[in-house]
């Protein structure tokens, strides 16, 4: 085990911040628990094992990785953080990096076994440990929430476990990002948080027509960058200065700022309990799966036809329809009597529906072909249909393409995707739902085509690497120009140069970047401080994030009116829940068990704006990355604030 001494720091305080990973989030969240947050952080990596007496060479990169992130933002009285870098994350490294003293513990691996012995082994050092766990496996990280949660009231007797200031919370960084990455794919699709069973909606509005007024929705919360269609204008980062998009904006700003798109609030409400749109479609007869659209409109033809027969029979020569009916089936199956006795009508009759006859049983024979293949390929990847036209291309089904993937079904949108591995997390999910898939390298001429990119609406690419996306990006866009195009890059300085470039190169075309670590690390970061963070909404390339707060021991919050309460650029209330705090769910993003109705009627998202906000108030808050350090932070000298777990 090596520990890395850090620098001299400008203030000590009670509770470090301990990272424990060596991954993307694992950078991005040090970096914003230090340039954001201003804590003191300890990081724990895993021991290099490329040169066995070397230095520790995966340590001190990581921290400077940390180090050139942090130094973007304003001089810090952090200092550098700490690195422990041990072979095995357990209770020695997790001692050495201080855990028993510590406030809050990461764990971002991206294996989810680790993460859950780590976490283990974290409660029984220090009970009172506030946990964020990364896991993928939703299920099981409802049931570790409580199972640590329980072990810190056990390891502790006589506490209450609601008095302790010890919150367990599991996040999935796909989950986080997946609604964000899944709206960019598709223009007009609003920007959806979605928690449980709390949905915050928000859309973004193109500048009004001369002299029309735009719809600012319950409230804007955000003013796009002036020099959107500017291919050398601002590419909308934390960087972009007076020219980029400005967050929570105040009234007079938004009056004043002419020609500028904006983001908008629409809706907050209470999903529900309703079932998955899959299960609702689910209960009928599976007619368009067993069967083609042409096979179906050419029985629909022939049974057109022998309706017409019946009462073409019925009107001629039979008095009671049913009769007639009888008659024209016995013709169409060639088992009748000859009509040699019976009048011209009859037998002209008999003749179009022994044709008719005729021309079913190839029909018949082709259904019955096509319900044996649907049968027998539904195990199998289904290929893209030749005529698509208008489907997102989702590029990689790792963790994050699978989260995507179910996200877009869930929206009803066509989705073909593109795996080079054909064991891929996401293969089975895409089978399951019946979503086309090829198997190839997207950078390889002819995948692409493959999967119609160039009838596609859009390119989703999602894969760990981000010259593979960048790749596959140009190429796309060699074949189709004007498509809109969303890239996952890890690197700031990089999704800065391809955005700008590729925006140069097709001015008409939708370009975005987007990192997952970037849109997950505020949440992570959120949750170390013992708040619950809803989610986060990417705005070019900044981020909105949306908390759920109690305004108890929040000076900024607590008597003051909702106006007053409104600090542009930093936070805003956008929803108060008017529920008793008897009455009121541990978790405000939770669904109900019942009384859904009567529970949605208690947010109030129409806030006058002359409310005074009470101590006993829970508010639903917009808010930046600073602006919720600055309500959620511990003040220098205090130690830890008051909380107790997450949603408090």
């Amino acid at each position: 085990m090596v520990v890395l001494p850090p620098q001299t720091r400008g203030s000590t305080r009670p509770g470090h911040m301990i990272v424990a990973g060596d991954d993307a989030l694992a950078e991005r969240l040090a970096a914003e628990l230090g340039t954001v947050y201003r804590e003191r952080i300890t990081l724990v990596v895993p021991a290099s094992r490329s040169h066995p007496g070397g230095p520790p060479t995966r340590a001190s990169a990581l921290l400077g990785r940390v180090q050139t992130a942090m130094n973007r933002a304003a001089t810090l009285d952090t200092g550098v953080p700490q690195v422990v870098e041990a072979p095995v994350l357990d209770e020695a490294a997790l001692a050495e990096a201080g855990v028993r003293e510590a406030a809050a513990l990461a764990l971002v691996h991206d294996d989810d076994e680790t993460n859950i012995h780590a976490a283990l082994a974290a409660r029984r050092l220090n009970p009172r440990l506030r946990l964020v766990i990364r896991l993928y496996n939703r299920k099981l990280g409802q049931h570790l929430e409580e199972l640590l949660d329980q072990a810190a009231a056990l390891a502790v007797p006589g506490l209450d476990p609601e008095a302790l200031d010890t919150s367990t919370t599991v996040l999935s960084d796909a989950d986080t990002a997946a609604p964000a990455l899944a709206a960019t794919a598709v223009a007009g699709t609003s920007k959806v948080v979605q928690a449980d069973g709390l949905l915050l909606r928000a859309v973004e509005r193109t500048p009004p027509g001369q002299g029309r007024v735009a719809d600012r929705g319950l409230c804007t919360l955000a003013l796009l960058s002036s020099t959107t269609v500017d291919p050398a204008g601002a590419e909308g980062s934390d960087a972009s200065g007076r020219e980029g998009p400005q967050l929570l904006p105040d009234e007079e700003t938004v009056a004043a700022a002419t020609g500028r798109g904006t983001v908008v609030l629409e809706a907050i409400a209470h999903t529900g309990s309703a079932p998955p749109p899959n299960r609702l479609a689910g209960r009928g007869l599976p007619l368009g799966r067993l069967f083609s659209r042409r096979l179906r409109w050419s029985l629909a033809g022939l049974v057109a036809c022998v309706l017409a027969l019946a009462v073409a029979t019925w009107l001629t020569s039979e008095p009671h329809l049913l009769h007639a009916s009888y008659l024209t089936l016995l013709d169409l199956f060639a088992i009748g009597d000859p009509a040699l006795d019976e009048p011209a009508s009859r037998q002209i009759l008999q003749l179009l529906s022994g044709l008719a006859g005729l021309l079913f049983l190839p029909v018949l024979l082709a259904a019955a072909l096509e319900a044996f293949g649907t049968f027998r390929t539904a195990s199998t990847l289904r290929r893209p249909p030749r005529g698509l036209s208008g489907h997102v291309v989702l590029l990689g089904l790792g963790k994050v393409g699978t989260r995507v993937l179910s996200r877009l079904h869930e929206l009803g949108i066509p989705v073909v995707c593109v795996e080079e591995d054909p064991e891929a997390r996401g293969i089975p999910v895409a089978r399951r739902i019946r979503v086309p898939v090829v198997i190839g390298d997207a950078t390889q001429e002819g995948v692409l085509e493959s999967a119609r990119i160039n009838r596609a609406h859009s390119l989703l690419a999602l894969t760990s690497s981000d010259t593979t996306n960048l790749e596959a990006a140009l190429y796309a866009r060699s074949v189709k120009p004007d498509l809109r195009t969303a890239l996952r890059l890890y690197d700031d300085d990089f999704a800065a140069a391809v955005y700008r470039t590729l925006r140069a190169a097709h001015p008409r075309a939708l370009t975005r970047s987007r990192s997952v670590s970037t849109l997950a690390a505020p949440a992570f970061a959120g949750a170390m401080m013992g708040r619950q963070i809803l989610g986060a909404i990417p705005v070019e390339r900044r981020v909105l994030l949306f908390a759920a707060l109690n305004v108890a021991g929040h000076p900024q919050l607590e008597g003051r009116t909702i106006a007053e309460s409104f600090r542009p650029g930093a936070w805003r209330v956008i929803a108060l829940d008017t529920a008793a705090p008897d009455e009121r769910l541990p978790d405000l993003s939770a669904t109900p068990a019942h009384d859904t109705a009567d529970r949605a009627a208690g947010l109030v998202w129409d806030l006058h704006p002359g409310y005074v906000l009470r101590a006993e108030d829970r508010v639903v808050l917009a808010a930046t990355r600073q602006g919720l350090a600055e309500l959620l932070g511990r003040a220098p000298g205090l130690g830890t604030r008051s909380g107790h777990g997450h949603g408090t």
